[in-house]
């Protein structure tokens, strides 16, 4: 049973004939981050997913980045929900749900997350400009999607409105991080049992 003095850490190494990523986190952090992936746009998002959930990060990211980012992005997403589900374990004891509004000036965005081993994602943003920068605003989908996948989990996120795409980037990002911070938290009124009258949260 997972207790609030037990270690929930977890690496990963995935390598591909695409990518090569390189992911530790750890759960009960301080939200410290150590982040290169090449991408400048999406380090800078990882950051902030790293910051506002609490989770210590590291990613590491060598990918076919003279194709496109596409492999790079998606293939971290993967890894980082993977080391979620490992550092997660049986799931025991945790909050397992949560929900935000997040705002950040004009812009307002909505997520809302179940640790329940059933991996699905809700996406409905939408950004007034194709590219922040030179990232492809499409890949968002792709890496929170990815996440979801390989975390196990139950994932929306819902952009109320918004003119800015970078501001409306960094709340899914930061809306994300808080959902993920509060349902990974161990309850103490769980006293370590399974938040499920399933007896279990792995699917």
């Amino acid at each position: 049973m997972a207790s609030a003095s037990k270690a929930r850490r977890a690496s990963v190494d995935r390598k591909t004939n695409e990518t090569a990523i390189a992911v530790s986190v750890d759960l009960d952090g301080a939200g410290k981050s150590d982040i290169a992936t090449g991408i400048g746009f999406f380090d800078h998002m990882l950051e902030q997913l790293s910051r506002h959930s609490l989770i210590d990060m590291t990613v590491k990211a060598d990918g076919d980045r003279h194709i496109d980012d596409h492999h790079t992005v998606e293939d971290t997403g993967i890894a980082i929900g993977q080391a979620l589900a490992k550092a997660l374990g049986d799931r025991a004891g945790v909050t397992r749900y949560a929900s935000i509004d997040l705002a950040m000036d004009e812009t307002l965005t909505r997520a809302a997350i179940d640790i329940s081993g059933r991996p699905y994602l809700v996406w409905k943003a939408a950004f007034p400009s194709p590219k922040i920068g030179a990232f492809d605003t499409e890949l968002f989908r792709e890496f929170f999607h990815a996440l979801a996948q390989n975390a196990g989990v139950t994932l929306h996120i819902a952009n109320h409105y918004g003119d800015n795409s970078h501001h409306i980037a960094e709340t899914c990002f930061k809306a994300v991080a808080r959902v993920l911070r509060t349902a990974c938290e161990i309850d103490p009124r769980q006293a370590g049992a399974i938040p499920s009258t399933k007896g279990t949260l792995n699917g």
